[in-house]
């Protein structure tokens, strides 16, 4: 559990990986991942994000944050949030998806609901 990353699978699409940040938030995730991977299904939200239930609650660190494409989220201490545009609120930060450009996540996460599997780098 030292890896601070995680991979994504988009259902019938691409795999990213992804850099997580360092608090109680992730680590509960990390634990939570190393007895399986967790599969949520995602809504698109105001054409900037895509949003679902993780099915556990995890520990809630939020505080004022802006967000960019590919920030993953952590909202209400149990839903996802994968950005691919720009909002401000308070969230717990979990990570950010490496490497992918705002038009890249875009094509991957279509315009619809998106099933994301999460899984242990």
């Amino acid at each position: 559990m030292e890896s601070n990353t995680i991979r994504l699978t988009i259902e019938g699409g691409r795999t990213f990986t992804a850099t997580l940040v360092d608090n109680s938030s992730t680590q509960t995730l990390k634990e939570q991942l190393a007895k399986g991977n967790i599969t949520v299904e995602m809504e698109d939200y105001a054409s900037m994000e895509k949003v679902g239930s993780l099915g556990i609650s995890l520990p809630r660190n939020d505080r004022p944050t802006t967000t960019g494409p590919g920030d993953l989220i952590l909202y209400q201490g149990h839903n996802l949030v994968i950005y691919y545009d720009t909002n401000s609120w308070n969230f717990t930060r979990l990570g950010k998806i490496d490497n992918a450009t705002q038009a890249e996540l875009k094509a991957a996460l279509g315009k619809g609901d998106v099933k994301i599997t999460l899984s242990l780098e």
